[in-house]
């Protein structure tokens, strides 16, 4: 078993490289996909100053696309069995990979959303993302008739061959919607499992805002009717 972690970057310089050295500790076979968003900080050149390994994958979209763009991007580089999606911050705990495979190992579960919303150690932010997560993940729910806790979660980790049951369009943050519904139409055996959360704010680079959420309204529907 192998896991192939896909991670869209896009100006994350200050956090690229510890990010990078959570994921490589993580005592799992792994392969690690970057895949950089045509960054205009130093993060392309960071990149490109990364010494050679073998389990290390960087590609360069050749201009900023989003971040759907740059994970359909991965995905084609993708050799292992076990696919997780990393965002580039420090959001999200590498650690917490033994968790999210579980169910998949088990042979429970086809894809393992990390539920920010059921229980897990969080830094607390912004009531308000809260209350639209939870709108969004809500319709989401009554179109796909799944009873997630958190739909727009990072952590969407999936047996690598569901790739070939969906063909993935969106290139910005419509993949979280389209991916859920994408898995509902697939029946894919679906689990959840809590995770910790270490959000940031604006100041730090928080990069979504109010009018991905009205978009991800328009793919939540868009999805329901359009395979």
């Amino acid at each position: 078993m192998k896991l192939s972690i896909v991670i869209p970057v896009y100006n994350e310089k200050n956090t690229l490289l510890e990010l990078l050295r959570r994921v490589q500790q993580v005592p799992l076979p792994k392969e690690i996909i970057l895949v950089d968003d045509c960054s205009t900080d130093s993060t392309r050149e960071l990149l490109g100053s990364l010494p050679a390994d073998g389990d290390l994958t960087i590609l360069f979209q050749p201009h900023n696309m989003g971040k759907g763009a740059a994970l359909r991007r991965g995905f084609e580089a993708v050799s292992g069995d076990i696919v997780v999606v990393q965002d580039a911050d420090l959001e999200y705990d590498p650690a917490e990979y033994p968790i999210l495979i579980q169910p998949i190992l088990a042979n429970k579960a086809d894809v393992v959303y990390g539920s920010r919303f059921l229980g897990g150690p969080h830094r607390v932010l912004f009531f308000w993302h809260s209350v639209g997560n939870k709108v969004l993940t809500t319709l989401s729910n009554m179109m796909t008739d799944l009873n997630l806790t958190d739909m727009e979660t990072c952590y969407k980790v999936f047996r690598a061959d569901l790739l070939r049951k969906m063909r993935l369009r969106e290139n910005r943050f419509g993949f979280e919607p389209e991916f859920t519904a994408k898995v509902a139409r697939a029946k894919a055996r679906v689990y959840e499992v809590p995770i910790s959360y270490s959000g940031r704010d604006y100041s730090e680079g928080k990069k979504i805002g109010w009018k991905d959420g009205l978009a991800a309204i328009y793919f939540i529907l868009k999805y329901h009717f359009v395979d």
